[in-house]
């Protein structure tokens, strides 16, 4: 094993506040020499928010190292001319600074909070109706926030693809191609890259389908139970601390 992906929320932090033993177990996993990539289907800041979140609860992570599904959507959108209906949180919006949105020919859902509206849902199914592609961050479907679990967006992105009869092209995990640019990014191949997350189908199992090696974390929206639908060969660890000592472990396996 020659590098590490990383999920952030419920592995790093809930909410504002870094999980118990994070910021050492990072501290540590750097100090082994292990090259890193953050992948996260958070959609309701940009990357560089993102990055500066991170920094004010001591987890330093340089913007370069974060994978955001809205970057990956924002490549596929510019490089196929779509002008998307965009769904998502406000504080995504500066993201997509420069893209044409109107006359809509294309759907984005991300994690768009208090603005999954009947309205913006409705207008994106009418846009969908008339033969727009879905294009959307995931399909997780729930998170931990301070006070308890939350709807992701994978509810809504279902809700639309069963009302429309479409099917959601994802652009975030679990699809592999999110993954395996992060692994091109480091420049190792995916068999040679461990990614640690909470979440069993969107971390684990996406990256095990995508030829990494994958570890769940008993963190962030772990459920007792999760680890009866991990895929054979799939790692666990209470905490990131724990996993970080997998993580070294296996780097030092020829």
């Amino acid at each position: 094993m020659e590098a590490v992906l990383l999920d952030l929320s419920g592995v790093l932090y809930v909410g504002e506040r870094p999980l118990p033993g994070a910021r050492e177990a990072l501290e540590r996993l750097r100090a082994g020499g292990l090259p890193l990539r953050f992948l996260t289907n958070t959609s309701r800041s940009t990357r560089a928010a993102v990055a500066a979140r991170l920094a004010r609860m001591g987890l330093e992570v340089p913007e370069a190292e974060i994978f955001t599904a809205p970057r990956a959507a924002l490549a596929r959108i510019r490089a196929r001319g779509l002008r998307p209906m965009l769904l998502v949180h406000p504080g995504l919006v500066p993201e997509f600074e420069g893209v044409a949105t109107e006359p809509a020919d294309a759907v984005f859902l991300g994690d768009a909070g208090e603005a999954f509206t009947y309205a913006a849902l409705n207008r994106a199914f009418r846009l969908l109706m008339e033969g727009a592609p879905l294009l959307a961050v995931g399909r997780n479907r729930y998170f931990r926030e301070p006070d308890g679990l939350s709807l992701d967006a994978g509810p809504f992105v279902a809700a639309l693809e069963y009302a429309a009869g479409v099917e959601a092209e994802i652009v975030g995990k679990p699809a592999p191609a999110f993954f395996h640019a992060a692994c091109a990014d480091l420049g190792v191949p995916p068999a040679r890259c461990l990614m640690i997350g909470d979440d069993v189908e969107a971390d684990v199992a996406g990256a095990v389908s995508a030829g990494l090696q994958g570890l769940l974390v008993r963190t962030g929206k772990y459920r007792p139970g999760d680890e009866a639908r991990l895929p054979p060969g799939a790692l666990v660890a209470d905490d990131l601390a724990q996993a970080v000592a997998r993580a070294l472990a296996l780097a030092r396996v020829p």
